[in-house]
Protein backbone atom coordinates (compact mmCIF):
# COMPACT_ATOMS: atom_id res chain seq x y z
CA UNK A 1 0.00 0.00 0.00
CA UNK A 2 2.72 2.12 0.67
CA UNK A 3 4.59 1.95 -2.11
CA UNK A 4 1.42 2.37 -4.47
CA UNK A 5 0.72 5.42 -2.41
CA UNK A 6 4.07 6.46 -3.35
CA UNK A 7 4.13 5.56 -6.86
CA UNK A 8 0.92 7.64 -7.06
CA UNK A 9 2.45 10.86 -5.48
CA UNK A 10 5.93 10.05 -7.45
CA UNK A 11 3.14 10.66 -10.83
CA UNK A 12 1.71 13.73 -9.51
CA UNK A 13 4.50 15.12 -8.66
CA UNK A 14 5.93 14.50 -12.33
CA UNK A 15 2.47 15.90 -13.88
CA UNK A 16 3.02 19.25 -11.73
CA UNK A 17 6.58 19.78 -13.36
CA UNK A 18 5.18 18.94 -16.55
CA UNK A 19 2.31 21.69 -16.39
CA UNK A 20 4.97 24.32 -15.03
CA UNK A 21 6.96 23.59 -18.10
CA UNK A 22 9.50 22.23 -15.57
CA UNK A 23 11.98 19.04 -16.35
CA UNK A 24 10.65 16.48 -12.98
CA UNK A 25 14.26 15.38 -12.58
CA UNK A 26 14.14 18.86 -11.21
CA UNK A 27 12.14 18.04 -7.87
CA UNK A 28 13.36 15.77 -5.32
CA UNK A 29 10.12 14.13 -3.31
CA UNK A 30 11.33 13.67 0.09
CA UNK A 31 8.36 11.14 1.69
CA UNK A 32 8.24 12.66 5.68
CA UNK A 33 8.87 9.35 7.94
CA UNK A 34 8.70 10.72 10.83
CA UNK A 35 6.51 8.80 13.98
CA UNK A 36 6.56 6.33 11.27
CA UNK A 37 8.14 2.47 12.25
CA UNK A 38 11.46 1.63 10.01
CA UNK A 39 9.89 -1.07 8.61
CA UNK A 40 7.73 1.46 6.57
CA UNK A 41 10.88 2.92 5.52
CA UNK A 42 11.93 -0.67 4.34
CA UNK A 43 9.16 -1.11 2.60
CA UNK A 44 9.83 2.35 0.25
CA UNK A 45 13.88 1.42 0.19
CA UNK A 46 12.54 -1.95 -1.22
CA UNK A 47 11.51 -0.12 -4.22
CA UNK A 48 14.42 2.14 -4.75
CA UNK A 49 13.09 5.54 -2.87
CA UNK A 50 16.09 6.90 -0.76
CA UNK A 51 14.93 10.47 0.35
CA UNK A 52 13.56 10.34 4.12
CA UNK A 53 12.24 13.61 6.22
CA UNK A 54 12.23 13.09 9.79
CA UNK A 55 10.96 15.62 12.41
CA UNK A 56 12.59 14.53 16.00
CA UNK A 57 17.07 14.10 15.77
CA UNK A 58 16.42 11.50 18.28
CA UNK A 59 14.29 9.63 15.39
CA UNK A 60 16.15 10.43 12.86
CA UNK A 61 19.51 9.08 14.74
CA UNK A 62 17.85 5.64 15.53
CA UNK A 63 16.23 4.90 12.16
CA UNK A 64 19.39 6.15 10.62
CA UNK A 65 21.41 3.74 12.76
CA UNK A 66 19.07 0.86 12.41
CA UNK A 67 18.08 1.19 8.61
CA UNK A 68 19.62 -1.53 6.13
CA UNK A 69 20.92 0.51 3.80
CA UNK A 70 22.68 3.87 3.85
CA UNK A 71 19.81 6.45 2.67
CA UNK A 72 19.73 10.50 2.98
CA UNK A 73 17.60 11.69 5.59
CA UNK A 74 16.53 15.43 5.95
CA UNK A 75 16.06 17.07 9.33
CA UNK A 76 13.04 19.09 8.38
CA UNK A 77 11.26 19.84 11.73
CA UNK A 78 12.51 22.84 14.37
CA UNK A 79 15.90 21.97 15.39
CA UNK A 80 16.91 22.75 19.26
CA UNK A 81 20.78 23.34 19.64
CA UNK A 82 21.02 20.28 22.51
CA UNK A 83 19.62 18.70 19.72
CA UNK A 84 22.26 19.26 16.97
CA UNK A 85 24.87 16.92 18.18
CA UNK A 86 22.16 13.80 17.57
CA UNK A 87 21.58 14.61 13.66
CA UNK A 88 24.73 16.78 12.45
CA UNK A 89 26.72 13.88 10.85
CA UNK A 90 23.32 12.00 10.18
CA UNK A 91 21.19 14.37 8.42
CA UNK A 92 22.38 15.09 4.45
CA UNK A 93 20.30 18.14 4.83
CA UNK A 94 18.91 20.60 7.82
CA UNK A 95 15.93 22.82 6.62
CA UNK A 96 14.98 24.89 9.33
CA UNK A 97 17.56 26.96 10.33
CA UNK A 98 16.29 30.19 11.30
CA UNK A 99 18.61 31.48 13.80
CA UNK A 100 22.59 32.71 13.74
CA UNK A 101 22.28 30.96 17.59
CA UNK A 102 21.23 27.74 16.05
CA UNK A 103 23.90 28.33 12.71
CA UNK A 104 26.52 28.80 15.40
CA UNK A 105 25.63 25.51 17.00
CA UNK A 106 26.03 23.77 14.08
CA UNK A 107 29.19 25.04 13.17
CA UNK A 108 30.37 24.09 16.39
CA UNK A 109 29.31 20.18 16.03
CA UNK A 110 30.51 19.91 12.55
CA UNK A 111 33.89 21.68 12.93
CA UNK A 112 34.17 18.86 15.98
CA UNK A 113 33.63 16.25 13.25
CA UNK A 114 35.29 18.14 10.17
CA UNK A 115 32.28 17.98 8.01
CA UNK A 116 29.92 20.76 6.36
CA UNK A 117 26.62 20.60 7.05
CA UNK A 118 24.98 21.74 4.12
CA UNK A 119 21.53 24.10 5.51
CA UNK A 120 18.67 25.64 4.53
CA UNK A 121 17.60 28.63 5.73
CA UNK A 122 13.49 28.58 7.17
CA UNK A 123 11.51 31.45 6.28
CA UNK A 124 8.28 32.24 7.96
CA UNK A 125 6.43 33.43 5.21
CA UNK A 126 3.02 33.87 5.94
CA UNK A 127 4.36 35.37 9.80
CA UNK A 128 1.92 32.82 11.25
CA UNK A 129 2.91 32.97 15.28
CA UNK A 130 2.60 29.25 15.71
CA UNK A 131 5.47 28.62 12.87
CA UNK A 132 9.06 28.73 13.34
CA UNK A 133 11.53 30.68 10.89
CA UNK A 134 12.80 34.15 9.97
CA UNK A 135 10.70 36.61 8.17
CA UNK A 136 10.54 37.38 4.19
CA UNK A 137 12.66 41.15 5.14
CA UNK A 138 15.07 39.24 7.59
CA UNK A 139 16.16 36.35 5.35
CA UNK A 140 18.75 38.20 3.31
CA UNK A 141 20.64 39.35 6.43
CA UNK A 142 20.70 35.88 8.05
CA UNK A 143 22.03 34.29 4.95
CA UNK A 144 24.84 36.74 4.92
CA UNK A 145 25.79 35.98 8.55
CA UNK A 146 25.54 32.84 8.60
CA UNK A 147 27.56 33.04 5.36
CA UNK A 148 30.36 33.40 7.27
CA UNK A 149 30.55 30.34 9.11
CA UNK A 150 33.23 27.98 8.01
CA UNK A 151 31.63 24.43 8.39
CA UNK A 152 28.09 25.69 6.90
CA UNK A 153 26.80 25.45 3.54
CA UNK A 154 23.87 27.75 2.87
CA UNK A 155 22.06 25.32 0.02
CA UNK A 156 18.84 27.06 0.12
CA UNK A 157 15.50 28.24 1.33
CA UNK A 158 12.30 26.17 3.31
CA UNK A 159 9.16 27.22 4.19
CA UNK A 160 6.15 25.74 5.52
CA UNK A 161 2.77 27.44 4.08
CA UNK A 162 -0.32 27.65 6.12
CA UNK A 163 -2.94 24.83 6.41
CA UNK A 164 -5.70 25.73 3.95
CA UNK A 165 -8.35 23.81 2.58
CA UNK A 166 -8.13 25.17 -1.01
CA UNK A 167 -3.73 24.65 -1.95
CA UNK A 168 -4.48 27.80 -4.20
CA UNK A 169 -4.30 30.27 -1.22
CA UNK A 170 -0.99 29.49 -0.78
CA UNK A 171 0.30 29.81 -4.57
CA UNK A 172 1.17 33.63 -3.41
CA UNK A 173 3.04 32.26 -0.60
CA UNK A 174 4.76 30.19 -2.89
CA UNK A 175 5.88 32.81 -5.60
CA UNK A 176 6.96 34.87 -2.84
CA UNK A 177 10.02 32.23 -1.50
CA UNK A 178 10.43 31.63 -5.26
CA UNK A 179 11.34 35.39 -5.85
CA UNK A 180 12.80 35.86 -2.82
CA UNK A 181 15.44 33.23 -3.69
CA UNK A 182 16.17 34.22 -6.80
CA UNK A 183 17.21 37.82 -4.56
CA UNK A 184 19.23 36.58 -2.75
CA UNK A 185 21.21 34.48 -5.32
CA UNK A 186 21.58 37.57 -7.47
CA UNK A 187 23.45 38.81 -4.71
CA UNK A 188 26.39 36.12 -4.83
CA UNK A 189 26.95 35.40 -1.28
CA UNK A 190 30.38 33.71 -0.72
CA UNK A 191 29.52 29.87 0.45
CA UNK A 192 25.66 30.72 -0.53
CA UNK A 193 24.34 28.35 -3.35
CA UNK A 194 20.17 28.96 -3.49
CA UNK A 195 19.84 25.74 -5.63
CA UNK A 196 16.85 24.35 -2.83
CA UNK A 197 13.19 25.60 -2.68
CA UNK A 198 12.00 23.28 0.25
CA UNK A 199 8.07 23.97 0.02
CA UNK A 200 5.18 22.10 -0.82
CA UNK A 201 3.42 18.96 1.47
CA UNK A 202 0.79 16.90 1.07
CA UNK A 203 -2.12 18.89 0.89
CA UNK A 204 -0.22 21.38 -1.28
CA UNK A 205 2.61 20.17 -3.08
CA UNK A 206 1.81 20.47 -6.57
CA UNK A 207 0.70 24.56 -6.46
CA UNK A 208 4.26 24.36 -4.75
CA UNK A 209 6.01 22.43 -7.42
CA UNK A 210 4.15 25.37 -10.06
CA UNK A 211 5.97 27.91 -8.58
CA UNK A 212 8.99 25.97 -8.44
CA UNK A 213 9.73 24.27 -5.41
CA UNK A 214 12.69 21.63 -5.88
CA UNK A 215 11.73 19.63 -2.88
CA UNK A 216 8.28 18.60 -1.22
CA UNK A 217 8.19 17.06 1.79
CA UNK A 218 4.74 14.57 1.53
CA UNK A 219 4.14 12.34 4.39
CA UNK A 220 0.64 11.30 5.05
CA UNK A 221 -0.25 11.06 1.22
CA UNK A 222 2.22 8.21 1.18
CA UNK A 223 2.31 6.45 4.66
CA UNK A 224 -1.16 8.10 5.73
CA UNK A 225 -2.38 9.28 8.73
CA UNK A 226 0.65 9.47 11.82
CA UNK A 227 0.57 8.01 14.64
CA UNK A 228 0.96 11.38 17.59
CA UNK A 229 1.20 8.95 20.28
CA UNK A 230 4.75 7.68 19.18
CA UNK A 231 7.25 9.73 21.07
Amino acid sequence: MIEENYRAVEERVRAAAVRAGRDPEEVTLIAVSKTKPLSDIEALIRIGVREFGENKPQELRDKYENVSQPVHFHQIGHLQTNKVKYIIDKAVLIHSVDSMHLAEQIQKEAEKRGITAEVLIEVNAAEEETKFGVTVEETANLVREISTLPNIRIRGLMTIAPFVDDPEENRPVFRQMKQLLLDIKSQKIDNVDMNVLSMGMTNDFEVAIEEGATMVRVGTAIFGERDYSIV
